[in-house]
């Protein structure tokens, strides 16, 4: 565990975060409170981005649906919203070009953009959802839109 610490530490320091969130168990509903901006968007070609001597893997976004905040403030990979992962990061929701997804964010630039390291990513395969009790997407934004007070 100490070595952890010490890498989560380096992580932090070379990203410039002050503080580098863990991932915690968090619930649906603490995840729609906690983040900025949340999407149902498709995934475009994941791409290396390189600012000074870090590197992220970006995935432009092909934004479906604005569920929460605004979708300019995410960082921007060629005119395109997008999701920054710091490249190497473990624990990163495993994403793909061309899959769908309803995602709760942080419009800043961290470690991992999505609340909860991977857990406010909810990718849609065959129609439906894997959140809590969840499975369909229709119902998950109706969930999240319950959760932060917007009915």
């Amino acid at each position: 565990m100490k070595g952890l610490t010490f890498r989560l530490l380096g992580v932090a320091a070379l990203t410039g975060a002050s503080a580098l969130a863990l991932s915690v168990p968090l619930t649906l509903a603490q995840q729609a409170q906690k983040a900025e901006v949340i999407v149902r968007a498709t995934l475009g070609q994941a791409q290396p981005v390189k600012e000074g001597d870090v590197t992220y893997t970006a995935y432009p976004l092909d934004v479906k649906e604005t569920v929460a905040g605004d979708v300019s403030s995410l960082p921007q990979l060629n005119g395109k919203p997008a999701l920054m992962f710091l490249q190497g990061l473990e624990d990163t929701p495993k994403l793909s070009a061309g899959q769908e997804a309803v995602l709760l964010l942080y419009a800043r630039r961290l470690d991992s953009p999505v609340v909860g390291v991977n857990q406010g990513a909810y990718v849609v395969q065959n129609g439906k959802v894997n959140a809590e009790e969840i499975t369909d997407p229709v119902k998950l934004v109706e969930a999240i839109r319950t959760a932060r007070g917007n009915k």
